[in-house]
């Protein structure tokens, strides 16, 4: 199952039945894909590191409508499952791939953290916090020099908001003007430290003001408001202007990784988050008080979702492990 979303057009901020149900579908994909993959590392299937996104899906989701698989690029950080399902990457690749199988998208040698798909031009996957940044800077510059008209949609976290590199990115983009956009996925905890205690300034968007980068803060659990930043983000990035920051305001239902208890949060936040703001409940909500769609519609949807999860999953089980040999492949490339 591809994710359904249309294209969005430059200055085209609408929202056509047919595009709330297909951002529904997405985001629904998301959820289930990551609610199965934390049941078969809860089995033993998946080993390692797994950071669900479960509670962000309305980020990744709005901001990929906005641009074209043709000629742009993403690159994030580890919690990076929803962003591969968003590009178009094969559900079952990328499950294979987390359980470590042949038929994943590293061939089972990568893992959650560590995915790449030149053909959906999906850069990683990454697990060191940063990283991805100067990577990302460095996909904008490539846009430009080879003057393809792409962007770079570049993922970070609100505890890599405070990395050097991630400053040292801002002014090279700013100065060269680079066509980049630099998406800020604040779920208040980075990996159990609140934004409270460890940034200075509430307002993550205005750390690009010393390099005349504007930037906007975002409810990132609606899709639509996300859908609508991310096409003005896009045509100033596009149009020549340079780099843009966008705070996605938004939340995480689970831990930093599977393996974090997350007491640093009440059970009582999270359940406020997940009982007001939702963001697959807010647009189910909106279908159905639009009449766009009927209650037996909605649960054929999670149907057929759950379907492509489950096949997914029983893909990976079945894909065998690696041969030995591929200990030494993929070590080294030629120019």
């Amino acid at each position: 199952m591809a994710l359904t979303r249309r294209k969005a057009k430059p200055g085209d901020s609408s929202a056509k039945t047919e595009d709330l149900i297909a951002f529904y579908k997405d985001m629904l994909l998301i959820r289930r894909f990551e609610e199965k993959a934390g049941q078969l590392y809860g089995m033993g299937l998946i080993n390692g590191f797994c950071h669900l996104y479960i509670g962000q899906e309305a980020v990744v989701v709005g901001m990929q409508s906005a641009i074209s698989n043709l000629r742009d690029s993403v690159i994030t950080s580890y919690r990076d499952h929803g962003h591969m399902l968003a590009c178009g990457m094969d559900p079952k690749g990328v499950m294979a791939e987390l359980t470590g199988r042949s038929g994943g998208y590293s061939k089972g040698k990568g893992g959650s953290m560590h995915m790449f798909s030149h053909e959906k031009k999906f850069y990683g996957g990454h697990g060191i916090v940063g990283a991805q940044v100067p990577l990302g800077t460095g996909l904008a510059f490539a846009h430009k020099y080879s003057e393809d008209g792409g962007v770079c949609l570049c993922y970070l976290g609100d505890g890599a908001v405070n990395q050097g590199q991630v400053y040292e990115s801002f002014n090279m983009a700013s100065l060269w003007k680079l066509p980049v956009i630099y998406v800020i996925e604040n779920n208040k905890y980075a990996m159990g430290t609140s934004t409270e205690r460890s940034a200075a300034g509430a307002d993550l968007y205005r750390r690009g003001a010393a390099y005349d980068i504007p930037g906007k803060q975002i409810d990132g659990m609606d899709v639509l408001a996300v859908k609508a930043a991310a096409l003005e983000a896009v045509a100033h990035a596009r149009s020549g202007d340079g780099p843009y920051i966008l705070e996605m305001k938004t939340y995480r239902y689970r831990g930093h990784s599977m393996s974090d208890p997350a007491k640093y949060r009440t059970k009582e936040e999270v359940a406020k988050m997940r009982e007001q703001h939702d963001p697959i409940d807010q647009l189910r909500k909106k279908l159905l008080d639009g009449g766009a769609v009927t209650e037996d519609q909605l649960k054929e949807i999670d149907r057929d979702v759950k379907a492509v999860v489950s096949e997914a999953a029983e893909f990976a089980q079945n894909s065998p492990e690696p041969d030995p040999s591929e200990l030494y492949t993929d070590i080294l490339i030629e120019a």
